[in-house]
């Protein structure tokens, strides 16, 4: 995938040290990537959609009244993986995310033009795979920024930084 769940982990590591965190997890099945966030001691609540392809608002409410903390930091809401359904739905969240791996090509902001607009931020993701790839990063900004002038971007990679 892009690395959602790995950059999340790496995320937590560093954050966690100083500030709460917790993180409502959405799957269409399986508790994997909430089992990766729990062993690094975040707290993680498993939402499985079953075949709904994203979360929404009631299942990121029901979910948040789990967490056990009434100490609040971050809290991280992981969607489904795709870049389709989640982008139309308001979860409450203060800042959508949308990571783009450097493999999956500069095209997919315009093809996926939703999921872009919503975010406020574009994690370009694996970017030491650039040097093995023809994947041009200006044109992806630019395509990015077609759909959404105002969108900050980040360069880099979950596992190297």
């Amino acid at each position: 995938g892009s690395g959602k769940t790995t950059l999340l982990t790496e995320t937590l590591i560093l954050l966690s040290k100083q500030w709460p965190c917790a993180v409502i997890e959405g799957d269409q099945q399986t508790t994997n990537d909430a089992d990766r966030i729990r062993a690094t001691g975040v707290a993680a609540i498993q939402v499985n959609t079953g075949k709904g392809c994203h979360l929404d608002a009631q299942m990121v409410h029901d979910a948040y009244h789990q967490l056990a903390s009434n100490e609040r930091g971050f809290i991280f809401i992981e969607n489904v993986g795709n870049l389709v359904c989640p982008a139309s739905f308001d979860l409450g969240e203060d800042c959508k995310v949308a990571i783009l791996s450097v493999t999956e090509g500069e095209d997919k902001p315009l093809k996926y033009p939703n999921m872009f607009a919503a975010a406020k931020v574009m994690v370009l993701n694996k970017v030491d795979l650039l040097p093995y790839l023809d994947f041009d990063i200006d044109a992806c900004i630019a395509n990015a920024r077609r759909v959404n002038p105002q969108i900050q971007n980040i360069k880099l990679s979950a596992k190297k930084g």
